[in-house]
């Protein structure tokens, strides 16, 4: 299976590329745990339905040492013993950040108030830098359909 189109390959896609891995460098180096990232965005991932960006995320994940136990249970983080409350907590926020068409109130001041009394302002401005930015990176690669399986941990550098 091949993508619709290489944006890695395109002028356009490249430098748009370029410009929105440039904003999550400022994502990666802030002081949001590096594992509530990683959930993040494969929760986002997975609701969206991107296969290319799952697997991306799950073997970085596994090379940074998370277990296949939380990977495999993070679908169903709700009924999980395995995350912390500000784990949870991020992956209620990024649930509904990524449904937000779902619902007519989009995130609720009840699990924005919960997310903020795990992290600091800093932090959630982080979190919420995260959870567009992958959904940005999700609906790319779902409109390309952009091939999953072959990522490699550490291959875009």
């Amino acid at each position: 299976m091949d993508a619709r189109l290489n944006l890695f390959g395109n002028p356009v896609g490249a430098k748009f590329l370029r410009y929105i891995n440039s904003a999550g460098k400022a994502v990666s180096d802030s002081t949001l745990p590096a594992a509530t990232q990683e959930l993040v965005k494969i929760r986002a991932s997975q609701i969206n339905g991107c296969g290319f960006c799952t697997d991306m995320h799950t073997k970085d994940a596994t090379h940074a040492g998370e277990t296949s136990t939380r990977l495999n249970l993070i679908a169903a983080w709700r009924e999980a013993t395995v995350f912390t409350d500000a784990e949870r907590a991020a992956l209620e926020l990024t649930e509904q950040g990524t449904r937000i068409a779902d619902a007519a109130g989009g995130v609720t001041d009840e699990a924005w108030a919960n997310a903020a009394k795990h992290y600091d302002e800093d932090q959630l401005a982080a979190l919420v830098s995260l959870i567009a930015l992958i959904n940005a990176y999700n609906r790319v690669n779902v409109i390309v359909q952009q091939p999953a399986g072959d990522y490699q941990p550490g291959q875009f550098g």
